[in-house]
């Protein structure tokens, strides 16, 4: 079965072309198409599902490593598990880190010929395999720098604006419901010690996906709507 799994941020965002560049290669795909916003897979209904149907044999495709994940530790964790489970593993825009061109670069490891050289030999395979890694988090890791950058402009531009008298935000009093703050606060209600869960709090806000100023946020509105 051929996956094409694609994802926009908001609902103002055309998914098309992720369509589009996919069904161009593998025009049969069954395409999925997930809005979601943040950099880790938590909360994603649709990938999810996905995780729970894929098997070996089966391919997944992005548009661009991005699609997958922004955040370079839990891509490449996720991209070795489906690699070690026979998922095979298809970036349009990265093609260097499919998973067929790791495992050609696995197979093409030297043999070993029962000798002293052997250990020389070894070496030399475990660089490549090192080297074969490498590629693969990196392609993630600017992922991440792409969102970590974009983070960076708003800081900046919005800095800029303050400085020139315009409101920054929300007024005082005011607060605003996100589906990504839903998602976050059912996910504390489900693991944290405090709730229903098992969790301390560095565990949960690491289980969750959060920062640590936005974890302690949502704790303290939970118990708060908990009294009222």
């Amino acid at each position: 079965m051929i996956y094409g799994y694609t994802r926009i941020s908001t609902n103002k965002q055309n998914i098309e072309r992720q369509i589009r560049n996919i069904r161009k290669i593998y025009p049969s795909s069954e395409i999925i198409k997930e809005v979601y916003t943040g950099t880790k897979t938590f909360g994603r209904t649709k990938w999810n599902a996905l995780m729970k149907r894929v098997e070996s044999g089966d391919t997944i495709v992005f548009d661009s490593v991005s699609r997958m994940s922004r955040n370079a530790e839990e891509g490449f964790a996720i991209y070795k598990k489906l690699f070690n489970n026979g998922v095979e593993l298809v970036f349009l825009k990265e093609p260097m880190i499919n998973t067929d061109t790791f495992r050609k670069a696995l197979e093409s490891k030297i043999e070993l010929i029962n000798d002293d050289v052997d250990i020389i030999l070894k070496a030399v395979n475990d660089y490549l395999m090192k080297l074969a890694e490498n590629q693969i988090y990196i392609a993630f890791e600017q992922a991440q720098k792409e969102v970590d950058d974009l983070h960076q402009r708003t800081v900046e531009g919005m800095m800029t604006a303050k400085l020139n008298g315009k409101q920054i935000g929300r007024k005082a009093g005011t607060k605003i419901v996100t589906r990504k703050s839903i998602v976050a606060k059912e996910g504390i209600k489900k693991y944290s010690i405090d709730f229903n869960g098992s969790l301390n709090d560095i565990e949960c806000m690491k289980m969750v996906g959060i920062s640590k100023n936005t974890f302690y946020k949502y704790k303290r509105e939970l118990k708060s709507e908990s009294c009222l």
